[in-house]
C-alpha cells in the first residue's frame, strides 16, 4: 500500500487517478450474470464517468479457459477478473496471472479472505447453496428441509443444478460429499438432474413450473427473484450450506492497469460492495457492510466452507467427470 491513499467519495486509493481517467476504459471477466454485472460497472461508471465499462460472462471453467488461451496469444483484454472457484484463482496466482497491488481497503477484509502475500487477490463476496422451491406450487411443509430429503423419488425428472463449470456447484459436491457421504450422489443421480449455465436460467424455470427444486441454489439468486415477486421459497439444511467465494484480482499486462486498480480500490470498500449487493444481491465478506435488501445475515447461515483450496484444486478433475456423468447430456 502507498504511504498517503488519497481519499475519495467513500473510499481510499492509491492508484493515480488522472491516468486512470485519461485510459479512458476498464474491463470487467466476471461469472455473475450480464445484468447485474452491468449494473456493477455503471455504478462504477458513475463514479468515474470518464472510465467506459465493459464486461463479459462466462461459468468459472469457461471464463478461465478464455483467459488462459487469450494470456497464451499475448492477447491483453481483460483488467480485472472474478472467478467463484478458489483452485482456479490459485492456479492463476501460481502463472503470475495477477498484478499485486495492496488497496487501502483490504485492511476491512480477515487474513483467510486475501492473497498470500497480500495484494494478488480478495474474496469479493460470499455465494451460498441451498435448496429452493416454488411457493406457489408448493407449502414450506410440503418443501424438502433436508438434503437427504432431495433423494425421495416424486422429485424425480424435477430437479435442476448448475453444469460443471460452476464453482459453487464444485463447493456443494466438495462439502456435502463427505458429510452425507460417498452414496449420495449415485443416489441423486437417479432423479435426473437438469444442469444450467445460469442461476437466472434456473429460477426462471422454477417460477414458471418446469422444475419442482433447485439443488445447490444460490441465495443471492433467491433474493433477486423474491424482489421481483417471483414466488420463490428458500431452504437453509439444518446440516449448512456449502458456500464458496467470488474471488477478485487484477490481471497481470491489463490494457488499463490504472483503471483496474482504481476498480478495486473502489470496489472493496463499502460503496462499492454496496453497490455489489444491490446489483447482484451477493453479501460482503466486510464485516461493516450489510447484507443485500431482503437477505438474511452471514452471521445466521451454518456456511460450510472448504478449509483447503488445494485439496479443493486437486478434486475438481474427477468432480467435473462424475458430475457430467450425473447430469448427462441434459443442459
Amino acid at each position: 500500500m502507498c504511504d498517503k491513499p488519497r481519499q475519495m467519495d467513500g473510499f481510499k486509493t492509491c492508484a493515480d487517478v488522472e491516468k486512470a481517467e485519461a485510459e479512458g476504459a476498464f474491463v470487467l471477466y466476471s461469472t455473475d450474470p450480464e445484468a447485474g454485472q452491468a449494473k456493477l460497472v455503471a455504478a462504477f461508471n458513475k463514479a468515474f464517468p470518464k472510465i467506459k465499462t465493459n464486461y463479459f460472462r462466462l461459468q468459472a471453467g469457461a471464463l478461465y479457459a478464455k483467459v488462459l488461451s487469450e494470456r497464451q496469444a499475448k492477447s491483453h483484454l481483460v483488467d480485472v477478473i472474478q472467478l467463484s472457484d478458489m483452485g482456479m484463482i490459485l492456479d492463476f496466482q501460481r502463472k503470475n496471472g495477477f498484478v499485486q497491488y495492496v488497496s487501502p481497503e483490504m485492511a476491512a477484509f480477515k487474513p483467510e479472505y486475501k492473497s498470500k502475500p497480500e495484494g494478488y487477490w480478495t474474496w469479493g463476496s460470499v455465494i451460498m447453496g441451498g435448496i429452493a422451491y416454488n411457493n406457489k406450487n408448493m407449502t414450506e411443509a410440503e418443501a424438502p428441509k433436508k438434503w437427504e430429503d432431495l433423494l425421495d423419488p416424486k422429485w424425480a425428472d424435477g430437479i435442476n443444478v448448475k453444469v460443471s463449470n460452476s464453482g459453487l456447484q464444485h463447493g456443494i459436491w466438495y462439502m456435502l460429499k463427505p458429510l452425507l457421504g460417498d452414496d449420495y450422489f449415485r443416489k441423486f443421480a437417479a432423479q435426473k438432474p437438469r444442469a444450467f449455465d445460469s442461476y437466472v436460467q434456473q429460477y426462471d424455470r422454477l417460477t414458471n413450473g418446469q422444475d419442482k427444486l433447485i439443488m445447490g441454489a444460490q441465495y443471492s439468486g433467491a433474493v433477486e427473484f423474491q424482489g421481483k415477486g417471483a414466488p420463490i421459497g428458500f431452504v437453509f439444511p439444518e446440516l449448512g450450506v456449502p458456500a464458496v467465494s467470488e474471488t477478485y484480482g487484477i490481471v497481470a499486462d491489463g490494457p488499463h492497469p490504472n483503471a483496474g486498480k482504481l476498480f478495486m480500490d473502489w470496489f472493496l470498500s463499502p460503496v462499492g460492495q454496496a453497490a455489489l449487493a444491490d446489483a447482484l444481491a451477493l453479501h460482503s465478506p466486510r464485516e461493516d457492510v450489510p447484507p443485500p435488501k431482503g437477505a438474511i445475515p452471514l452471521t445466521r447461515m451454518k456456511l460450510l466452507i472448504p478449509a483447503d483450496w488445494d485439496a479443493f484444486e486437486k478434486d475438481r478433475p474427477s468432480f467435473a467427470k462424475e458430475w457430467d456423468r450425473i447430469v448427462g447430456a441434459r443442459r
